[in-house]
C-alpha cells in the first residue's frame, strides 16, 4: 500500500477512535479529547432555551445527551468543519447513531440544511408527538416553526411528555 493510502487509513482511524465523552454542552454538541463535536445533521434545542409556555426544550435535550453518552465510549467520524471551527461529526455511541436517537425521540430537528439523513427519525417523532415535534417551538437562528403542527394536550403533563403518551 503507498506510503499516502496508509496515512490516509491512520488519519481515518485516528478521526474514528473511541473516547469517553467529557462535556456535553447542549443537545447536540459535546467536547472530549480538547475537541468540541457539533452533532451532523441535528439541530436540538440551546441548552436554556425554553418554550413560551414554560417547558424546558433546551435542558432535557442536553440531559438526554449526557445520559445516552456518560460512562460510555463515544466514537466519532468527522464530516465537516463548521464555520466555529467546530468538528461536525456522526457520532455513535454502541454502535448506534446519537443523531439519530435524537431526533427520534423528539429531543432534535433534522437539519435539513445541512442533510437528509433523519428525515424518516423526525417523522416518526412528528407521527407520534415526542418532545419538540409537538411543540410550536422555534428553532434558534431558522425563524422556521418544526415540521409538523402543534398538538392540542389535555393536560400540561401530556403537552410536555417526551415519549407521546
Amino acid at each position: 500500500m503507498p506510503l499516502l493510502g496508509m496515512l490516509r487509513v491512520l488519519a481515518m482511524a485516528i478521526a474514528a477512535s473511541p473516547c469517553a465523552a467529557r462535556t456535553i454542552t447542549d443537545g447536540d454538541t459535546l467536547k472530549q479529547g480538547g475537541v468540541t463535536y457539533r452533532l451532523w445533521g441535528i439541530d436540538a434545542p440551546e441548552a436554556k432555551q425554553v418554550c413560551p409556555d414554560g417547558w424546558p426544550a433546551g435542558s432535557l435535550a442536553t440531559t438526554r445527551l449526557q445520559a445516552l453518552t456518560a460512562g460510555r465510549s463515544i466514537v466519532c467520524q468527522e464530516k465537516d468543519r463548521d464555520r466555529y471551527g467546530r468538528v461536525v461529526a456522526i457520532c455513535r455511541v454502541s454502535g448506534e447513531d446519537l443523531g439519530a436517537i435524537l431526533v427520534r425521540e423528539g429531543f432534535a430537528w433534522a437539519f435539513t440544511r445541512y442533510s437528509i439523513d433523519y428525515i424518516d427519525q423526525q417523522e416518526e417523532a412528528r407521527r407520534a408527538n415526542r418532545g419538540v415535534q409537538r411543540m410550536t417551538a422555534y428553532r434558534r437562528g431558522s425563524g422556521e416553526r418544526n415540521i409538523g403542527q402543534p398538538m392540542v394536550a389535555r393536560t400540561w403533563e401530556q403537552a410536555h411528555s417526551i415519549d407521546g403518551s
